[in-house]
């Protein structure tokens, strides 16, 4: 029988694109307001909404899964006869890529003419969502699993991520930016613009001053490493803040002469993080 895709919550993929796809999605929990919710396309809470309390200074927090929860996951459809793909989140970022192989091999011991692959990402939200894309492709083109496998290993680390966000209080509690730099950076609306690079890791690269500027920024970054031949699709996530998705869109269209942009609220999982108003593109590059 056909393998079963999956990824998690964290590719922010639109839910009417996962169910056209064929795409299992595994619903990460996090918490807000001692409430326990997973992110589950916006319908426990909108992304609006969640943005909103972050603005008025709520704070949620994030949980890995156990190996125990992918077990009952995948168990049902190894049972049927299916083999699993699972695209998972970098495992620089959470350790949600470990707990899946520690479940990997009590699964194949009990499911042995079953395969099992896993594969780091080392990507997030949609760059993990586009090279998850890019396999679906493969596997609808009809390349065997073992292959679309072999070339989401071989690709992940050309795919893209550059983005940049309103508040650096957020990076703050990450401990991706000192308190000291997220007062002095809010004070004189500087801006940084990060990537994540080879290791799945989030690294500033640059400041800029200004919101208008930042959102250039990412265009620029664009071109050093774009191949325009390879990305016939780009994907940009944003944490409600439509409008400069549609102004990066626009920038996009016109640099480069892309025109299938699609564009997703980033989820409340990497918005725990990210914080509202956050802004990203994705695409295929000859690196990062």
């Amino acid at each position: 029988m056909s393998a079963v895709y999956f990824t998690e919550s964290n590719s922010d993929l639109p839910k009417k694109y996962v169910e056209e796809r064929d795409l299992q999605i595994i619903h990460m929990p996090y918490r807000l307001e001692e409430h326990d919710y997973e992110d589950d396309f916006g319908q426990s809470i909108s992304p609006h909404d969640f943005y909103e309390k972050e603005r008025q200074g709520i704070v949620a927090t994030t949980f890995q899964l156990s190996p125990e929860r992918y077990k009952e996951i995948f168990t049902p459809y190894l049972q049927a006869g299916h083999d699993i793909v699972y695209l998972a989140f970098s495992s620089a970022l959470s350790g949600t890529y470990q707990s899946a192989m520690v479940a990997k091999p009590e699964l194949e011991e009990a499911f042995p003419d079953r395969k099992i692959y896993i594969i780091d990402s080392l990507c997030a939200s949609l760059g993990e969502g586009l090279l998850m894309h890019h396999m679906l492709n493969k596997r609808d083109a009809g390349v065997p699993d073992e292959e679309v496998v072999a070339w989401a290993e071989a690709n992940k680390g050309r795919m893209c991520h550059w983005f940049t966000v309103y508040d650096l209080n957020f990076l703050r509690r990450g401990g991706r930016v000192s308190a000291a730099a997220a007062f002095l950076g809010t004070m004189l609306s500087i801006k940084p613009i990060l990537h994540v690079d080879d290791e799945g890791r989030l690294v500033p690269v640059e400041k800029v001053k200004g919101r208008a500027r930042s959102v250039q920024a990412l265009v620029d970054h664009m071109k050093q490493t774009v191949n325009i031949e390879e990305n016939s699709t780009v994907f940009i996530s944003h944490g409600d803040s439509e409008a400069d998705a549609q102004r990066l869109k626009s920038l996009v269209e016109e640099a480069f002469g892309i025109h299938d942009i699609r564009i997703n609220n980033i989820g409340p999982v990497i918005g725990t993080h990210s914080g509202p108003d956050t802004l990203a593109v994705f695409f295929l590059g000859s690196h990062r």
